[in-house]
């Protein structure tokens, strides 16, 4: 018997045609691990944002007394607000992921549902906080740092919000199972990510 034949004999008579087979961890998947990457690199993003925000808070010598610069105030009491609703998506998003590991569907959809319907709430407030705040990017190096930080997280959540409307679709189409629920818990991975980003930029920027 041939090298090849026995091979097939010792897999149950089923050969592997092609390339070896890659190695898997058994920790993580390659899903899972490239979302983790991805995530570790707009950590890093922030990161560069965060300096330029505390240099021209803090280390610039030219920095106001106060923050921010008089006669500007930042709207600290809708920014809770939505915090209050980025955080509760997170919860929901959760809710969604675990209800599919258990065959609930139901579960999953509204969950999803309800994710989008906050985290649209909560970039409609941003708009609006914008709208309102009495200053531009214009208005010195503190208004630009603001609606750096801001609007870089705000597009992040536009990004999470195209990936879970993504999930939806498919939810409300069947594509997700006990078994197969990657598609959901990878972007609420990320919806994590933006919700934990938030309360730093808020506690930074708003509360400090």
């Amino acid at each position: 018997m041939s090298a090849h034949a026995e091979t097939a004999a010792d897999h149950g008579g089923h050969a592997h045609h092609g390339p070896p087979l890659a190695n898997k961890s058994a920790r993580i998947d390659s899903a899972t691990l490239g979302m983790l990457l991805f995530i570790a690199s707009e950590a890093m993003l922030f990161g560069a944002f965060f300096t330029a925000y505390f240099f021209v808070r803090v280390v610039n010598p030219d920095a106001p007394a106060t923050w921010p610069p008089p006669p500007f105030e930042f709207p600290v009491f809708v920014a809770s607000v939505n915090t209050a609703i980025l955080v509760t998506s997170s919860f929901t998003i959760h809710w969604a992921t675990q209800s599919i590991k258990r065959g609930d569907r139901n579960g999953l959809k509204a969950g999803l549902v309800i994710t989008i319907l906050l985290g649209s709430a909560f970039l409609l407030t941003q708009a609006i906080e914008y709208a309102h705040v009495g200053f531009n990017t214009g208005d010195g190096a503190f208004a630009s740092v603001f609606f750096g930080l801001t609007g870089l997280h705000g597009a992040h959540v536009f990004v999470g919000l195209s990936l879970l409307t993504i999930a939806a679709v498919r939810a409300f189409r069947g594509h997700f199972s006990p078994d197969h629920y990657h598609g959901v818990e990878i972007p609420g991975i990320y919806w994590h990510f933006v919700d934990v980003m938030w309360i730093i930029v808020w506690a930074a920027v708003y509360l400090l």
